[in-house]
């Protein structure tokens, strides 16, 4: 039989029905996850249209995800994160939810706390077991959705839980027809969807969600979760690995709108933010992401890097204020003794720092030359440099004016005496057998010492 779908504006075949394959062995793709070898990716070099959505935002589980691989936060640092990112997705609510716990009565006093702010964006939903008194829970704690694990993959439903995938599905739709019940807008966290059989279980739970969806007139969202981070972005890659294919599959074949489809994923391959941006692409409307990708493993993508992919796909930050991401890095390694590692993009202490003496060179004639984009006006992170023994006279100027603000006139010139005395004074200690660079305190004091008039009053 041929349709016109009105979504892709073409003539389309409509026989192909995906049902649920009830298999009584589980469906490993030991082809693919030998557990001894390093998994591998396959192509059968079938594309799909890139098909973005016309919104995108993002989502947060730095409560709930981020909360699972450190200490747990205290009452007062929750509320102080969720300004932040309330901050941080400006007027048009770019972070569009985060999600919290409900358990103990810091969970709930934590929630409770920023409600209080009143702040439409991001909504605060939450994440509990798939039972009826946790949905109850979630409903007297004012929560309009809330999120619960519907594992997919046969690792999951077979050696895990111990069902069939027939029972898994059975078991699962109880459980979102009790959250509707109760009036609770459900969230499908499919756990490990890029280990799962995507035709002979995603899909088919997929449709029967649609169809739920349908008859009850309740939205209910997908949380793709590549829960190991085996997701691939990849053209022509197969499934179940390809980020295009589950996202093509779950709008083209289960026919979920953008709005309702959702990207989770992890780093355990370097891959969060590319499969995250490829999410985008096909057709995905949000990606989960957590602050500075704090999470399981090798943890979450991180929040930051997409809002500067949002920006880079949109052409606008759409009113996100960018330099909140530097304030909320300085509070997590001031007030929460977390140490991000000095080279992370963004949030990192030396990230757009530089060490040689021909990058600081170019920087001080114009530092569009080695400086990724105004990192002073986005983040309020001038570009820094390292004082080692390879920094030259360019690179104590540019260290020198950098962090005396120096502008226009007042920038001192790698020529001047004074900047010669004082890599004099740097040499000398590396002709003594220093190897560390010199750090920004040490610099002040040996120019208090021997240039004190360069700093100004």
């Amino acid at each position: 039989m041929i349709e016109f779908n009105k979504k892709s504006n073409t003539l389309e075949q409509t026989q192909y029905k995906y049902s649920l394959q009830d298999i009584s062995e589980p469906n490993l793709y030991r082809e693919i996850y030998n557990y001894d070898d390093v998994p591998k990716c396959a192509f059968n070099h079938r594309r799909v249209p890139m098909y973005p959505a016309d919104e995108i935002w993002i989502t947060d589980t730095t409560f709930r995800d981020g909360q699972q691989s450190r200490a747990p936060y205290t009452v007062e640092q929750i509320v102080k994160l969720y300004e932040y990112l309330h901050q941080l997705g400006g007027p048009k609510g770019l972070i569009r939810q985060t999600e919290f716990f409900l358990y103990s009565d810091k969970d709930k006093e934590a929630v409770y706390k920023c409600m209080e702010l009143g702040y439409d964006f991001p909504e605060i939903t939450s994440w509990i077991r798939a039972s009826k008194s946790d949905f109850k829970l979630a409903k007297e704690m004012g929560m309009k959705e809330t999120g619960f694990l519907v594992s997919c993959s046969d690792y999951h439903i077979f050696r895990k839980l111990k069902m069939t995938r027939k029972q898994a599905m059975e078991s699962y739709l109880s459980v979102i027809k009790e959250a509707i019940s109760v009036g609770i807008r459900p969230r499908c966290h499919l756990e490990d969807i890029t280990r799962a059989d995507f035709y002979g279980f995603v899909i088919p739970f997929a449709l029967e969600l649609r169809k739920l969806m349908d008859e009850s007139g309740v939205p209910i969202k997908i949380r793709a979760c590549d829960t190991m981070g085996y997701g691939v972005s990849y053209p022509g890659a197969a499934l179940p690995r390809s980020v295009p294919g589950i996202i093509y599959g779950l709008r083209h074949h289960a026919g979920f709108p953008s709005e309702l489809l959702e990207w989770h994923g992890h780093n355990d391959f370097y891959k969060a933010v590319s499969n995250s941006s490829t999410a985008w692409l096909y057709g995905c409307s949000a990606v989960n992401c957590s602050l500075l990708g704090i999470g399981e493993r090798t943890g979450n993508t991180p929040l930051e890097a997409m809002v500067f992919e949002y920006a880079s796909l949109r052409g606008t930050t759409d009113g996100m204020d960018t330099r909140i991401i530097t304030e909320f890095a300085e509070y997590y390694e001031k007030e929460l003794d977390y140490e991000i590692p000095p080279r992370t993009p963004f949030v990192g202490k030396h990230f757009n720092v530089t060490q040689a003496g021909i990058h600081a060179d170019g920087l001080l004639k114009d530092e569009e030359i080695y400086n990724i984009f105004n990192t002073d006006k986005l983040l309020n992170r001038p570009i820094g440099v390292a004082i080692t023994q390879t920094s030259g006279l360019a690179g104590i100027a540019l260290w020198i004016n950098n962090n005396f603000r120096f502008r226009g006139n007042d920038l001192i010139d790698k020529k001047d005496e004074r900047v010669g005395k004082i890599k004099e004074w740097v040499d000398a200690q590396y002709q003594a057998g220093r190897i560390t660079s010199i750090s920004d305190k040490e610099m002040l004091k040996g120019i208090r010492e021997i240039a004190p008039d360069i700093i100004p009053s």
